[in-house]
């Protein structure tokens, strides 16, 4: 990903901020009845019209659980915005399906267009779209993001902490004065100690404010890496291990 600092000043405002009232939206096309990968997109309203375009794998039908499956929301990189769905297999979670690995969740990764930085009550409103359309468990909504997208996932997980079973932010910086919000929430946060783009300082930050809330944060520093701590993050078979242990209102730190 090349990253950039453009969105730096404006990605904590524009997800921390409080939830637009009046949010709208309208989802096109039906869930497919057979597994693998599938692309959606979502319109939704918020201070403006946001136009969501994701990419959507879902396991086998003969492989849900009574409750549906988990979702994990993936949130890109600044790098991968814009019109091309393709470029969302290039890193995270959806490299890995790409290539063929079957994860036993449904995994959704939408895209913002370029110059745009992740909002989270449009998050929320592609959130509700999914859970709504597919066979997918309420209590057990999954987030994680890297770079912008970390920054997306905090911000999100501080705006709507009662929707989430967990949150994954990989070099990303959270809202400090929001904090406390997410301290009921599970979180496992991933930077590089030689980011120079995303400096670890702030995600440290969020971190020790979570835990001073009350929240139990498991935080994971590369000693050695830079800004591209993603690399390790979701390449671990332990974090999707723990993604899987957790529940709403009823979690495994």
């Amino acid at each position: 990903m090349n990253a950039r600092r453009d969105w730096l000043s404006s990605a904590l405002a524009a997800g921390a901020a409080a939830a637009w009232p009046g949010a709208a939206f309208a989802a096109a096309g039906s869930p497919p009845e057979e597994g693998g990968e599938h692309s959606g997109s979502l319109r939704t309203t918020v201070t403006k019209q946001i136009d969501l375009r994701y990419l959507i794998w879902v396991p086998e039908p003969a492989a849900q659980p009574a409750a549906g499956w988990p979702l994990l929301i993936f949130l890109h990189g600044s790098g991968e915005r814009g019109g091309n769905l393709a470029k969302l297999k290039a890193h995270g979670p959806p490299r890995y399906a790409a290539a063929g690995r079957r994860f036993p969740f449904v995994l959704v990764a939408p895209q913002v267009d370029v110059g745009d930085s992740w909002h989270s009550d449009a998050i929320e409103a592609l959130r509700t779209d999914l859970v709504a359309r597919w066979p997918i468990d309420p209590d057990r909504v999954l987030l994680t993001g890297m770079s912008m997208g970390g920054y997306g996932a905090w911000n999100y997980a501080v705006a709507y902490p009662e929707q989430l079973a967990a949150v994954v932010p990989v070099c990303g910086i959270g809202n400090v004065e929001r904090a406390g919000r997410v301290a009921q929430v599970p979180v496992w946060a991933f930077h590089g100690a030689r980011d120079a783009v995303v400096p670890i300082a702030g995600d440290r930050e969020m971190v020790r404010a979570v835990r001073a809330a009350g929240g139990q944060v498991r935080f994971t520093v590369y000693p050695k890496v830079g800004h591209n701590a993603w690399e390790r993050a979701y390449a671990d078979p332990a974090l999707y291990g723990w993604l899987l242990m957790q529940r709403r209102g009823r979690s495994s730190r």
